[in-house]
């Protein structure tokens, strides 16, 4: 069975496209979710795309995946200065996590600079707009293949 990416996307991605389209870009999430999907399947992974404004749902489907995620991305969107439920969520259920983000968060609101969940993730990515997304499969699947390479030559 082929290794499953859950990607998450926090509060207001669903507006993507037409909210703050020089911060943020003009492709909408759907755009997103279609180029996520073309890439992974090059990859020989599935991907599972959502996206919740509500901070329990995120904290929810982070649990669902243990058991049936390889990887998560996730896009916190201003989750990511505010949650730690999402962050205990992700530490709990020990899968390998990359953050993403659409705009550099360095160079924007001081209160922006910090984020939460990156103490979970295995890295992050920011500032290259939906590319991002592309780029945190490439990285996962890469970690994910290694780690299985590893435990074949310990078995």
């Amino acid at each position: 069975m082929a290794d499953t990416l859950l990607i998450l996307n926090g509060p207001n991605l669903n507006l993507l496209g037409t909210r703050q389209p020089e911060v943020y870009g003009r492709e909408t999430l759907a755009d997103i979710e279609g180029a996520c999907q073309q890439v992974a399947q090059g990859f020989g992974v599935q991907v599972d795309f959502r996206q919740s404004n509500h901070e329990g749902e995120l904290v929810d489907w982070i649990h669902e995946a243990r058991g049936r995620s390889s990887g998560i991305i996730i896009n916190p969107a201003a989750y990511s200065h505010t949650s730690v439920a999402i962050l205990d969520a992700l530490l709990a259920v020990e899968i390998p996590t990359v953050e993403v983000h659409l705009s550099n968060i360095h160079q924007r609101d001081e209160f922006r600079h910090h984020s939460y969940v990156s103490k979970a993730a295995k890295g992050v990515i920011c500032g290259f707009g939906s590319l991002g997304y592309i780029l945190a499969i490439q990285a996962l699947t890469a970690e994910l293949r290694a780690a299985k390479q590893q435990q074949m030559a310990k078995s």
